[in-house]
Parts: structure tokens; C-alpha cells; sequence
């Protein structure tokens, strides 16, 4: 059955009520008609098997059976993230969002080369938010991840509270994050992951994640771009202690 995603305000008294992105896919792309029967997922872990019945530029139907839907991780990863130039940010959400990440944490840093001004930050997150809720559709999570607005990456480091895993990705380190994952006896449930933007990240940068209590690592001899370390390390995570291995 296909599948779309829905605000939960949109749904009330048996009914919801599909935006305008979502109403034009249901009529002009697939031309589903009265009658026809899809899930809306409301991004919060619930999704909603509903009859459609008024098609147009705003889509209504009325909801036949509701159900959990717990596929999220057990480990809950929230990444820190350089903001990059283009349209890299949006790669990395998408990918994230596979990853089954909870939160994305857009970061500006010494060597960040995007400067804008709020107006111009506020629809890149928009955008950015737009592209975790298409993720979350098209892998079938059932939970949206958080897409924050960009700031300053020491405001971001003092205010995220203390994870049960700190990571920082930077090519000067002597631990490999394999080495320092495998120094673990006991299973995180959350995780902090800092990646710095193209230009990587700054000593001081580096030094302020490590009085913060993460551990600084490198990921091998290669020298990965932004928009791929990020996921690879997520991959990994999810891999040892989340969804994508069967946890331990």
C-alpha cells in the first residue's frame, strides 16, 4: 500500500486532511481515486490506514485502522554537522534519514563557506527538512528526524546534553574509530556524531569536542569527503548497537 506522510494536526475526528505537496502526488502523479486506500504515516510513530474520499488541491479521507509502527532504532544518533557548500547538506540528510539518524544538527564552523543571512537560513532548513520528511517516506521510517537550524558549532556543543557516545570525526587523529568502539563494554542507547564541513574542522574545534567528552577519531587512511563520512559513521553505529545488525 502506498505510503505518505501527514502533520499530526492534520488529523482529527476519524479524518485527515493531506497538505498541497502530498494532495497533488495523490491526484496528478497517481491518480488515486475516492475510494482507494493508502498509509499515512504522521512522522511521530504512527501510521494510519485511511480511505481517501475528496480529491483535489487539498485531499481528505477517513481513517480505517491505526497502528505502531516501532522500527525506529534502539540507538538513538543525533549528528553534528559542518554545513558544506551546494547542495551537499541535502545528500547528507537523505542519507542520514536511511541511516535511521533521530536528529540533524546543521553546524557552523571556522571553515564553513556558506554565510546568509536568517531569512536565507530559514528556507535552507525548510528544504532540509522537506528532504528528511521524502527520506522518511521512501525507506518506510515511521519517525521524521529532527532538522535544526544552522548554528555556531560551539553554541551546539554547549547546549546538546551529554551523549553515551561521543564521536568526532577528524583525519588528524591516532584512534581509529574502530579501536576506540571497540574500548566499549557497555551498549550505548545514544550517540553524539561531529563531522566537520569540507575544509574539516579547526584544532580548536577538535579540542572543544574533546573537553566536552568525545572521543576524537579518525576513519582510516582515506580521506572521505563530508557528505560520506557522516553516513559511514552512522552505518557503522547502526551496524554494532542499532537496526542494522540486529543490536547485541
Amino acid at each position: 500500500m502506498r505510503r505518505f506522510t501527514v502533520a499530526p494536526e492534520h488529523i482529527a475526528d476519524g479524518r485527515v486532511a493531506f497538505d498541497r505537496d502530498e494532495s497533488r502526488h495523490l491526484v496528478h502523479v497517481l491518480r488515486l481515486r475516492p475510494g482507494d486506500t493508502v498509509i499515512a504515516s504522521d512522522g511521530a510513530g504512527h501510521d494510519y490506514t485511511v480511505r481517501l474520499e475528496t480529491l483535489g488541491d487539498a485531499v481528505t479521507g477517513t481513517v480505517l485502522e491505526v497502528a505502531e509502527h516501532d522500527a525506529e532504532s534502539p540507538l538513538a544518533v543525533t549528528l553534528l554537522q559542518g554545513v558544506p557548500k551546494g547542495d551537499r547538506m541535502e545528500n547528507i540528510v537523505r542519507a542520514a534519514t536511511e541511516l535511521g539518524v533521530a536528529r540533524v544538527c546543521p553546524a557552523l564552523t571556522e571553515r564553513t563557506v556558506v554565510r546568509l543571512d536568517a531569512a536565507r537560513w530559514r528556507e535552507r532548513t525548510r528544504r532540509w527538512q522537506r528532504v528528511a520528511r521524502e527520506a522518511t517516506k521512501q525507506c518506510r521510517r515511521a519517525v521524521i528526524p529532527t532538522v535544526d537550524p544552522p548554528r555556531p558549532l560551539a553554541e551546539w556543543l554547549a547546549e546538546l546534553a551529554p551523549a553515551d557516545l561521543g564521536l568526532c570525526v577528524w583525519e588528524g587523529s591516532v584512534s581509529s574509530v574502530a579501536t576506540v568502539l571497540g574500548r566499549r563494554e557497555r551498549v550505548p542507547r545514544s550517540a553524539l556524531l561531529l563531522v566537520g564541513p569540507e575544509g574539516g574542522l579547526a584544532q580548536a574545534e577538535v579540542d572543544a569536542a574533546r573537553a566536552q567528552g568525545m572521543a576524537v577519531v579518525s576513519l582510516g587512511p582515506r580521506t572521505l569527503r563530508t557528505e560520506t563520512a557522516g553516513p559511514a559513521v552512522l552505518a557503522i553505529l547502526q551496524s554494532r548497537w542499532g537496526d542494522m545488525g540486529g543490536g547485541r
